[in-house]
């Protein structure tokens, strides 16, 4: 990410500094900015995931466990749970993205069993799409407050992992161009076909 000029210094605004946990804000130093709360979100994100990546290169996190709405909220709230305190809990209001706030639960429940049964009982993807369609879904859905991009970002990589068998696996190269991700992500919640938004992001090797 890169930040715009003055970034740095452009003081948290009221309602998100009430959003802060006691421990962030004890944390970090007065007046809290944008900078300081972004450095210190990269900082538990890099721990998590580097924790989160040996677990299932050491086989101690599968696919049985990760493909469930209880991990994707666990993963959200391990992500972002030393910071903000509507970490690991759905959204209660209604976006111009995602689904009513009444169907979240619902939704990602059945969406994620749904990929997972394809999963097991098809051979028409591959664990480079499966990781996608897992992305895809979450991101139609938007399940939490903010931080749904890197959470479910995550969870596509951990999921990717987890469903490769050989020893050189492969990691999505998340640096792609913003506008096309998103004309194929709009193309996904029309015909739920993970395949050319798999085909566009490219991967490499970990």
């Amino acid at each position: 990410m890169t930040l715009d000029p003055g970034y740095g210094e452009t003081p948290l605004p009221f309602d998100e500094l009430d959003a802060l946990t006691p421990a962030a804000r004890e944390a970090l130093e007065e007046p809290i900015t944008k900078a300081a709360v972004y450095d210190l979100e990269q900082a538990v994100e890099a721990e998590a995931t580097e924790q989160l990546i040996t677990d299932v290169l050491e086989d101690r996190l599968g696919l049985d466990e990760l493909l469930s709405d209880h991990f994707l909220r666990d993963l959200h709230q391990r992500l972002y749970g030393d910071v903000w305190i509507w970490a690991g809990t759905h959204r209660r209001h209604l976006f111009n993205l995602g689904v009513d706030p009444a169907y979240i639960a619902l939704d990602l429940r059945t969406s994620i069993e749904t990929i997972q049964y394809r999963w097991d009982h098809t051979e028409d993807w591959t664990p480079r799409e499966l990781g996608v369609a897992v992305h895809a879904e979450c991101v139609r859905i938007h399940p939490f407050t903010d931080g749904n991009g890197r959470s479910t970002r995550l969870y596509a990589d951990l999921t990717f992992l987890a469903a490769q068998e050989s020893e050189d696996v492969e990691m999505y190269d998340w640096s792609i161009d913003k506008k096309s991700y998103v004309a194929l992500l709009r193309e996904y919640d029309i015909n739920r076909d993970p395949k050319p938004l798999a085909a566009f992001i490219p991967t490499y090797k970990l």
